[in-house]
């Protein structure tokens, strides 16, 4: 004798529905704050000349790094541009900007919660367990439901994605201070705030970075599975290119995105040594 099947799915579209139907002025203003961020990154990259913004981004990579990152900026914008993918390069940067900002914003505040409240940190843990195994796909249905079609809902599902790293890392880097100067700031008597910022953070600072590092990768990676609901970028073109199995499209759009990867990934890891110098 079977057990009946638990209707979860049936709950879940049910939850769905209510939030929709109580929240939805709710989700406009979100729908509309992260439109106009996304819209406006997206202006700004695309207005500038692209052979200025290469110049300028290479002067960035020589400041924060050396001579050889500086070069590999050059040469790799240099490349998409003549690939012709410059102004869809450009709309997915601001994608992939626009949601690691707000996981930024929102995951440093909670990471740092939970490494001061125990029982925080015991309810988040599960959440996010669930938010890095579950299906990235997934997301892209509340999203849409939620939000429609467009930029916004793959901003959100790269958020839900990408949130993680910089939560846990955030919550590791303020638990692993030593215990012996935390004694010393509050013998010295020392403020909660004045202890956080003058010492916790800046302590954790290379573990927090390494989280923001991944959440940018994380962020980069949803790109192409954006495009599938309506996400516009060079996730278009490798997802055109798999539907029309168009083997030179995809791979001329796949080395955009690795450029944009490798870039990203190295000036994230040397601003902060830059900062120690």
């Amino acid at each position: 004798m079977s057990l009946p099947k638990l209707p979860l799915g049936e709950w879940i579209e049910s939850v769905e529905g209510w939030l929709t139907r109580h929240f939805g002025p709710l989700f406009d203003a979100i729908k509309a704050v992260i439109g106009t961020m996304v819209g406006s990154l997206e202006l700004l990259l695309t207005s500038i000349p692209s052979l200025l913004l290469i110049l300028l981004i290479t002067l960035l990579a020589y400041w924060i790094g050396r001579w050889k990152m500086a070069l590999f900026a050059f040469l790799g914008l240099f490349l998409i541009d003549n690939l012709g993918l410059w102004t869809q390069s450009m709309q997915s940067l601001a994608l992939v900007l626009s949601a690691s900002l707000l996981s930024i914003v929102i995951g440093v505040p909670i990471g740092i919660a939970c490494a001061r409240n125990n029982v925080i940190r015991n309810t988040v843990t599960p959440i996010l367990d669930f938010m890095q195994t579950m299906p990235a796909f997934v997301y892209l249905l509340p999203a849409v439901s939620f939000f429609s079609l467009g930029v916004v809902p793959g901003v959100i599902a790269s958020v839900i994605f990408a949130i993680p790293p910089t939560i846990r890392l955030t919550n590791l880097g303020i638990r692993q201070v030593p215990e012996e100067l935390v004694e010393a700031a509050d013998a010295f008597g020392s403020t909660p705030a004045q202890k956080l910022f003058k010492l916790q953070l800046p302590i954790a600072m290379p573990s927090i970075m390494a989280g923001i590092n991944q959440t940018i990768m994380l962020s980069l990676s949803m790109v192409v599975i954006s495009s599938m609901i309506g996400a516009q970028g060079v996730g278009a073109y490798v997802y055109r290119a798999v539907t029309q199995a168009k083997t030179g499209i995809g791979f001329e759009a796949g080395i955009a995105i690795v450029i944009m990867a490798i870039l990203l990934d190295r000036l994230t890891q040397n601003v902060f040594k830059k900062k120690q110098q």
